[in-house]
């Protein structure tokens, strides 16, 4: 059981999405320690999520047309919002000097908010989790935390790892201008259609 949950949990998580883009984009501008800030804001994102499934809170979300779409729009709202912030000089895809560098702290609020603002990954662990708990468990709950903290463990040690790869491209990155603009612009276009994917989903 337990494998089947790390294999499924492995494809889901490399998959590219909001966190593993916005791990790249703060690899290639501010190196592989940022990068690690960014994965760790990603990965906090997730506990949300994580709590509302196993408290039943998700279901809410899945039954209130309403609740579902306020959360979805504020998670479009946000990745426009970093799209546009990607496209100008001092945005998220940019190389900002010492001074005007964003701290840490920054960076782990905006991974964070990327995942708390997306209403797919509470109904995913509500959809997900269960499957792979007996239904004669004794204790379920302790089981699911225990699913989720893997999860979560998974999902850092993927995100560092493609923030470590991009950070070793990023010297052959930011010393050319021309690459810069088309990656910036890629990064920004890339927050739209995951915005857009957004925005088109159902409950």
């Amino acid at each position: 059981m337990m494998t089947a949950f790390l294999l499924t949990s492995l494809i889901v998580v490399a998959s590219p999405g909001t966190g593993v883009l916005y791990t790249l984009a703060v690899a290639l501008t501010r190196g592989g320690r940022a990068s690690i800030a960014a994965a760790l804001g990603c990965t906090l994102g997730i506990i949300p999520a994580m709590l509302a499934a196993i408290f039943g809170l998700a279901a809410v979300l899945h039954t209130s047309a309403l609740a579902f779409a306020a959360l979805k729009w504020c998670g479009v709202l946000y990745l426009l919002y970093m799209s546009w912030q990607t496209l100008r000089e001092t945005g998220a895809l940019a190389v900002e000097p010492p001074s005007r560098a964003r701290t840490n702290r920054e960076v782990i609020a905006t991974g964070f908010l990327i995942n708390i603002l997306n209403p797919k990954l509470s109904i995913f662990f509500l959809a997900f989790l269960p499957q792979f708990i007996a239904l004669d468990a004794l204790h379920p709950l302790k089981e699911m935390l225990v699913l989720s903290a893997a999860f979560m463990a998974m999902t850092f040690v993927v995100f560092v790892i493609y923030g470590m790869f991009a950070a070793r491209l990023r010297e052959r990155v930011i010393t050319r201008p021309r690459v810069m603009n088309w990656m910036r612009r890629a990064f920004a276009g890339g927050f739209v259609l995951l915005g857009a994917r957004l925005a088109l989903t159902e409950r």
